[in-house]
Order: structure tokens, then C-alpha cells, then sequence
């Protein structure tokens, strides 16, 4: 099996996850991360039965926001309050907006002929998964001193 006849094949796509359910912060780290594993696919290449094993070994993100990131782990969700946890995946959006995440996942490959012994695909295929959103929120801080009630327009009042 040739480099090209595995690009070929309709290896499934990873899955984007955002911890923070597509909101965030401005500044605050935002984790992000892949569900990936290794997939077995089935073809037949001249006539004969092929077992197919495509492995993940990197993850290329685009943020949206002009920043890309090569990461080699898919990351993991955070355990209790995702809000502001820095991992080996999060990304800190610097500006507000929605942003598009898009992530490229790189396999590696393995094919076995007629159930013979795996051998080493040479070279790698790339699956673009289905993109997410991301909003990014800001956050304001005033004092206010003035009654709501006594003066509505009043900063912190009628922000909504």
C-alpha cells in the first residue's frame, strides 16, 4: 500500500471538544482538545483483502484568530471547572470576536495483507475534522455608587 492509497481512504475525522461549551474569555485559557484514536479500516488493493491501522500522532490546530499550534497529545477534558485551567492544549484568545477552530489530525499507517504481518505505511495522511466556534466575551469592572432604581442609566444599570 502506497502513500497515496492511504490518503485515499475515508479515515473518520477527529472531534473538536471546547470545555467551555464554544465561550470564553478574553486572556483566560480556554481548553481544547481532540477526541482521536486509532482506526481500522478494510480495503481491498489488487483483489486481496487489506487490514488497515491509521494512528494519530500529531494534532495542527487553527484558532481563528491567526494562531496555529502543532500538538502531539489530543488533550483531555478538564476535571470539575474548566474556566481559566491552563493544559498542554488550551489557547488564550487575545482579542473578542468569533473564531472558527479548525484541526487537521496526522496519522501514521500500518497495513496487513490477507492477515499477514503489519507493515509500515511510508508516509501519512491528513483528515480535516468539522470546524467549531468559538465566542470570546470581554469583561468590564466599575464601581458604582449610584441606585439602579433612583438612576437607571447609571453605569452597571441598563448594560444588558
Amino acid at each position: 500500500m502506497t502513500a497515496s492509497d492511504f490518503q485515499q481512504l475515508p479515515i473518520p475525522p477527529s472531534t473538536i471538544n471546547l470545555d467551555t461549551q464554544g465561550n470564553t474569555l478574553r486572556t483566560a485559557h480556554t481548553n481544547i482538545y481532540a477526541t482521536a484514536s486509532v482506526r481500522n479500516l478494510n480495503t481491498t488493493v489488487l483483489g486481496q483483502p487489506v487490514r488497515v491501522r491509521a494512528v494519530p500522532i500529531e494534532y495542527i490546530w487553527n484558532y481563528g484568530d491567526g494562531t496555529t499550534r502543532r500538538t502531539y497529545k489530543s488533550g483531555e477534558a478538564v476535571a470539575g471547572d474548566p474556566f481559566d485551567v491552563q493544559t498542554e492544549t488550551s489557547h488564550q484568545f487575545e482579542e473578542t470576536g468569533t473564531f472558527p477552530i479548525n484541526l487537521t489530525t496526522v496519522y501514521t499507517g500500518q497495513f496487513s495483507v490477507n492477515g499477514g504481518p503489519w507493515i509500515s505505511i511510508n508516509g501519512v495522511a491528513r483528515v480535516d475534522s468539522a470546524p467549531e466556534s468559538m465566542t470570546v466575551w470581554k469583561t468590564k469592572r466599575s464601581l458604582v455608587a449610584e441606585d439602579c432604581i433612583a438612576n437607571p442609566g447609571a453605569i452597571g444599570c441598563n448594560d444588558g
